[in-house]
């Protein structure tokens, strides 16, 4: 297959130099956005969640935790162009960046079926805390306002590394529902395994978007991973 030039370079792209600049700097603000909730929401998370011994709110904060890193990165990359970086360092930019969000989705993957696997055989009992019920809805609130607003601007600019990005986002709003819905089929059911079991539907998804975003860090092309022969190199 032909090397593509970057969407972000493409003459196919009936954008403004004026209108994209506002798309990157609205994208600078919803990665700092980001960051900032995934600060408390980790720091909440994980404290909540070792203080009553509930994995499902300790797996949330090291959710929180690897989508700060994305988040991290992705802002480096908006500011490069933003800064008015050559087409070369954009380019080279995207590349860094979708090989960090593109790792950061693997090992989000590798966790929830680890942290399924073992909620599984240990029987563990997520317990009911205020805290982690109000952050759970929270977030369930948030995160997908989030998503809708990266994946907006990675498609005006073309930036495969901010839609896996938003992947991470949509992936918090699913994980804070499923954590909310585990808490209360536990509490009122008795259903402790309802949690593990829905976070495990994820995981075909993350791997997906992960694909996408490792393809454009090794060839520099955008694609969509319902494209086999792009995701399949």
């Amino acid at each position: 297959m032909a090397r593509q030039l970057p969407v972000f370079n493409s003459p196919s792209v009936a954008q403004s130099l004026s209108t994209r600049k506002g798309d990157v700097r609205q994208g600078i603000r919803i990665e700092l956005v980001t960051i900032g909730w995934m600060l408390i929401e980790a720091s909440i998370a994980i404290t909540v969640g070792f203080t009553t011994r509930s994995v499902s709110l300790q797996g949330f904060g090291i959710d929180s935790i690897v989508e700060l890193i994305a988040g991290g990165i992705l802002l480096w990359r908006l500011q490069v162009e933003q800064r008015g970086g050559s087409i070369e360092h954009i380019e080279q930019a995207e590349r860094r960046a979708a090989w960090v969000t593109a790792i950061s989705l693997f090992v989000l993957s590798a966790y929830i079926v680890g942290d399924s696997i073992l909620t599984f055989l240990t029987r563990t009992r997520p317990e009911a805390s205020w805290w982690g019920v109000g952050l759970a809805l929270a977030a369930a609130l948030i995160m997908p306002l989030l998503w809708q607003g990266k994946l907006r601007i990675a498609q005006r600019i073309g930036s495969t590394a901010l839609k896996a990005d938003a992947a991470c986002s949509v992936t918090c709003a699913y994980m804070a529902f499923t954590l909310l819905v585990g808490l209360l089929l536990n509490r009122f059911l008795g259903w402790w395994w309802a949690d593990p079991l829905a976070a495990l539907f994820l995981v075909y998804f993350l791997i997906q978007e992960g694909r996408e975003a490792l393809h454009e860090a090794r060839t520099g092309e955008t694609c969509h991973c319902g494209d086999e022969e792009c995701c399949d190199d």
